[in-house]
């Protein structure tokens, strides 16, 4: 980078001075149009559930979505995450539940297709860890995942979930090739205009908790994901794993965690000219909530938390402050 000239001829302060040229020349925006907002499901009629760990944040049965859908339409949020909290006495070591067309998320997508219409688009995980006994994303076989005979079930759970209305699958399983069996099948069904945005760039991390608490994942998993989900100690390996997904049909790809991971996305987004998305995962929403609530943080720190995704590249952020942001802190 070459800068022209030098103080005190230059005075870079002078375009800080006052708000309205901070405006006039801010490199970065966020719109509610960048945010997807993650929901959690679960059986029952009338109910909503905290999350212990997750400040703020609900199951919902899903008679009760229609107050934070209609207050997502309401703020022109474009699409929502759904991830159900399974029975655990319907798991099992295949996550059959996975497959069945009634389950909570086949049943919720039904539910808001059928009174929302496309007013909102469903964004939704293919993975079998909520839904397995063990708590892994994929069939386990003496202490380790395997990985083809896991996408054949993946395969079937998508073209399910685009058969209920789902307008996004998302692939969060990190099975390699998975992408490209669930394209061909989507094609192969005449469902050419399902998206994919794959998981591309998961990482095994410690910033996962609250969500598996969420999901019920957290009590039964067995061991730990890193023979699937990515070192975190490397970067160039995401790209491999981002160039694959591309060439396999991915619309879009994910970046999970997110502030962890900021140079991951800057590297995605530089080397690929794709639709990245940064997922603001469970583990850096708590941190937030609670810095805010015990006045540790301001709430503004909201709002930089999600501008640095945007200022790594990041098109879009899965967070669960989505719907309850308040846009005008920017200031």
């Amino acid at each position: 980078m070459i800068i022209t000239g030098k103080y005190p001829n230059l005075r870079l302060r002078r375009n800080r001075k006052s708000e309205w040229i901070r405006r006039l020349v801010q490199e970065t925006n966020l719109t509610v149009n960048d945010l997807i907002l993650p929901i959690f499901l679960t059986e029952g009629i009338n109910k909503k559930i905290p999350i212990k760990s997750m400040p703020g944040i609900y199951r919902y049965s899903i008679n009760k979505l229609l107050g934070i859908l209609d207050r997502a339409i309401r703020r022109k949020i474009p699409m929502v995450a759904l991830f159900p909290y399974t029975n655990p006495n319907i798991k099992d070591v295949l996550g059959s539940e996975a497959l069945n067309e009634n389950n909570l998320v086949c049943r919720a997508i039904r539910y808001i297709k059928k009174r929302y219409k496309n007013e909102i688009g469903i964004m939704c995980d293919v993975a079998l860890d909520p839904y397995t006994s063990h708590g892994h994303d994929g069939i386990l076989k003496k202490r380790k995942i395997l990985n083809d005979e896991t996408i054949d079930i993946l395969v079937e759970q998508a073209l399910l979930q685009a058969k209920m209305g789902c307008d996004v699958i998302a692939p969060s399983d990190m099975m390699d090739g998975r992408i490209k069996r669930i394209r061909q099948r989507l094609d192969k069904e005449n469902l050419k205009d399902v998206q994919i945005i794959s998981y591309a760039a998961k990482y095994a991390s410690n910033f996962y908790g609250p969500f598996r608490e969420a999901v019920g994942s957290n009590n039964v998993l067995k061991g730990d994901k890193k023979t699937y989900q990515m070192d975190f100690r490397n970067c160039n390996e995401s790209l491999r794993e981002v160039s694959l997904d591309i060439k396999e049909g991915a619309d879009m790809v994910i970046v999970k965690p997110g502030m962890p991971y900021l140079d991951i996305i800057r590297s995605v987004k530089d080397n690929f000219k794709i639709p990245v998305i940064a997922y603001q995962v469970s583990g850096e929403y708590s941190l937030i909530k609670n810095g805010i609530q015990k006045k540790i943080i301001h709430e503004k720190s909201i709002i930089e938390s999600l501008m640095s995704f945007k200022r790594a590249g990041a098109n879009a952020i899965i967070t669960y402050f989505a719907d309850t942001i308040n846009l005008d802190l920017f200031n």
